[in-house]
C-alpha cells in the first residue's frame, strides 16, 4: 500500500494495491505495521464501527477530548464520500485548514486521522457504507462537534446545498470561532504530548 501524509499534519492517505482476477478482487485495506511506520506508535483499536447514509447525507464535524480522543481509521465499503480530516487544535500551524480524500469501493482508499482532529464526511452515491477502525469507545460526555456548514472552515462538498442531509446535533453545533472562544477544542501543545506519549509506549 501507498502512504501520504496529507496537508494537516498527523494525517494520512492509503491507497492498497488491489489483486483482480476472474474471481473478482483481494486487498489489505488495514496493516497495522505499515501505519506505525508513519505515526509512530500502533493504533490499539478498541472499537469498529460502520454508517450507511443516503446521498447528500453530512456527518460531522465530530471530535473527542485529548486524551484519550479517538483516532480513526476510515474506508468505505460501498459507494463513495469525500472524507474531511479538520484541523481543530488551537496553536497548530494549519489550525481552522482541511484536506479531503475520495473514499470509494474503487479505488478502496483509506484515511487515517489522529487523535484531535476533526472528521466529517459527505456521502456522493445512496448507501454509502463507511467502515471506521477506532482507538477508543464511544464516550459521549467526551464527544464534540462543529457545525459542517460554517463557512469559517469552508468544507467543500462538491453537492448544492439544498441537497445536503444533516442532522440537528450538527447543525445546532458550535463554529470553530465559538467551539474555541469557550475553550472546547483541544490544543497542538495537548496533542502533540499526548502523540509522545503514545510513541514512547511504542
Amino acid at each position: 500500500m501507498q502512504i501520504r501524509e496529507l496537508k494537516i499534519p498527523d494525517s494520512y492517505e492509503i491507497t492498497p494495491k488491489q489483486f483482480g482476477d476472474d474471481r473478482g478482487v483481494f486487498l489489505e485495506w488495514y496493516r497495522f505495521d505499515r501505519l506505525e511506520e508513519v505515526v509512530g506508535h500502533p493504533l490499539r483499536l478498541a472499537q469498529a464501527n460502520t454508517s450507511v447514509s443516503k446521498r447528500g447525507v453530512v456527518r460531522g464535524i465530530h471530535f473527542a477530548d485529548v486524551p484519550p480522543s479517538q483516532a480513526k481509521y476510515v474506508t468505505a465499503t460501498h459507494g463513495a464520500v469525500i472524507d474531511f480530516v479538520i484541523d481543530i487544535r488551537v496553536g497548530s500551524p494549519t489550525f481552522g485548514q482541511w484536506d479531503s480524500v475520495l473514499l470509494d469501493d474503487v479505488d478502496r482508499r483509506g484515511i487515517y486521522l489522529a487523535e484531535g482532529l476533526g472528521h466529517c464526511f459527505v456521502a456522493l452515491t445512496d448507501d454509502a457504507t463507511v467502515s471506521y477502525l477506532v482507538t477508543s469507545t464511544f464516550n459521549a460526555e467526551r464527544e464534540h462537534g462543529i457545525d459542517p456548514l460554517d463557512p469559517a472552515v469552508g468544507l467543500e462538498f462538491g453537492i448544492p446545498d439544498d441537497e445536503l442531509l444533516l442532522s440537528p446535533k450538527d447543525t445546532d453545533a458550535p463554529s470553530l470561532a465559538e467551539a474555541e472562544a469557550s475553550g472546547l477544542l483541544p490544543t497542538w501543545e495537548q496533542a502533540r504530548a499526548y502523540y509522545d506519549e503514545l510513541n514512547k509506549g511504542a
